[in-house]
């Protein structure tokens, strides 16, 4: 059958166009033979021993490969054969592997380009499919991964509120693996300005306090002052009209009541609501309910960043709080703009909380409680200290200058009163919030919406509003008053 076009016969009879395929090579049969015991020893590993030679003129091979071209230069990695060589494809530039392969072993500068693990094709070419990406044609080695890494954990087995790289880094830029608590060693030697920028802290301003005036709801204060003015004048009138003082009377007497009432609670409402917290039954963590609204009491450990304390440099804090007041008299500065004669006025003010462990008295579990990032914190912490200044009878000391400088402070032969509080890591502490689990993550989040106090008519108490995660924490031993 004379024919331009090649042809050839089928076993079946059948002819087709075409030339005949050559017929496949067996593979050859790989087999592994036990090796001796070393020792320990590399050099008497036989061909293992090769792959872990310090010298670079060996080539490195897991396998026999049958007339192989010899090459110059140097492997720079093991070249790793997850499968049975074929003779003709020694001599071909890319390699069918599973493993890093190195592209050393080439003259020049030229590497291999891919790196793939799958059939071969009928011409004995690695297939173009790859498990994996594959990195660049001029790279040193071809990596081939089967997925995306798992990210690196932390060693410490804490749960920590920020990112996983967010600690130290080795050379290699994995997270360092230590084997002490987990803490930050930037935060521990941080000065004051970088830690008010740290995203991680939440920075507390005077607004945070309790205050009567801000609580109390401001149009039952206005609807209350009307209502005097209106009772004032009504009684007034009467009086010049028909003589009858017993409306004015009346009225000045609800008058001193109110007045009585609201200076009452603005003295003793922050007390009151300690004792609402003190009174307010502790949860435990083990029987609450995801969104319940609890108080847990329990011991304190810090998180990924300890706060220091301004004043007395006390280490690993979770939360910070100092504060300079300055007493105005007739002709002395005020220490505000809302600072009145003969009454102690702030004049600067350092709070600061951040996300800690609480481990529960009742259960012993252990939660986390998101104070920092900006968090709403309703903190009723005692003063460690009160520092008392007064410049015209005694020097002041080293310390309070050297504190008074960093922050651009002057002293002005003004009396001062410094006061400090802080929860370090071991202090006992309450928690008032609401319990969020995610993920088999045990937190203490702020609520919604604030939590009233109700009306404690023994105490002639009106009700408070708490907002955010209420921290209470009672100092044990007595506050010092140190004159300065």
């Amino acid at each position: 059958m004379g024919s331009r076009f090649p042809s050839h016969q089928l076993s079946n009879g059948l002819y087709v166009s075409g030339r005949p395929e050559q017929p496949k090579e067996r593979a050859p049969t790989m087999s592994s033979v036990a090796m001796p015991y070393t020792g320990g020893d590399i050099k008497k590993s036989g061909e293992l021993g090769k792959m872990f030679d310090i010298d670079g003129s060996k080539s490195r091979k897991s396998g026999p490969i049958g007339s192989a071209p010899s090459r110059t230069g140097s492997f720079g990695g093991a070249a790793s054969h997850s499968g049975p060589i074929m003779p003709n494809a020694a001599a071909r530039a890319s390699y069918t592997t599973s493993g890093p392969v190195s592209s050393g072993g080439m003259s020049g500068s030229a590497s291999l380009k891919k790196s793939n693990s799958g059939p071969l094709n009928k011409h004995g070419d690695p297939a173009k499919k790859s498990s994996g990406p594959q990195s660049g044609g001029m790279t040193p080695s071809g990596r081939q991964n089967s997925g995306p890494l798992p990210p690196v954990l932390p060693a410490t087995g804490l749960i920590t509120s920020g990112p996983i790289s967010s600690g130290p880094l080795n050379s290699s830029g994995a997270p360092r693996k230590v084997s002490g608590p987990l803490e930050s060693m930037v935060s521990m030697k941080m000065p004051g300005s970088a830690v008010a920028h740290n995203q991680a802290v939440t920075i507390l301003t005077q607004d945070d306090e309790f205050s009567f005036k801000r609580n109390f709801p401001k149009p039952i204060l206005w609807s209350l002052i009307l209502l005097f003015v209106m009772g004032f004048i009504a009684g007034g009138f009467i009086l010049g009209a028909v003589h009858n003082a017993i409306l004015l009377i009346v009225v000045v007497i609800l008058f001193g009541i109110v007045g009585a009432l609201f200076t009452w609670n603005t003295c003793w409402g922050r007390t009151a609501i300690m004792g609402f917290i003190a009174r307010y039954p502790d949860a435990e963590l083990r029987n609450a309910k995801n969104g319940q609204f609890v108080k847990i009491s329990g011991v304190v450990t810090c998180g990924n960043v300890p706060l220091e304390s301004s004043f007395q440099k006390i280490p690993r804090c979770v939360y910070t709080s100092t504060s300079l007041y300055e007493y105005r008299g007739w002709d002395s500065k005020a220490a505000n703009p809302t600072h009145r004669r003969f009454t102690w006025g702030l004049r600067s003010l350092e709070r600061r909380a951040v996300d800690f462990y609480i481990s529960d008295f009742q259960s012993g579990l252990r939660a986390l409680v998101k104070t920092g990032y900006g968090a709403r914190v309703t903190p009723y912490v005692d003063d460690s200290i009160v520092i008392d200044v007064n410049p015209a009878n005694e020097e002041l000391s080293s310390e309070f200058i050297r504190w008074l400088r960093a922050r651009n402070l002057s002293s002005d032969d003004r009396i001062m009163r410094m006061k400090e509080g802080y929860i370090k890591e071991g202090s006992t502490v309450s928690v008032m919030g609401v319990v969020q689990r995610n993920d088999n993550v045990l937190m203490i989040v702020p609520p919604p919406e604030p939590i009233t106090t109700g009306c404690q008519w023994t105490h002639c108490i009106f009700p408070a509003g708490l907002e955010g995660i209420v921290l209470r924490c009672e100092d044990t031993s007595k506050n010092d008053v140190i004159p300065v």
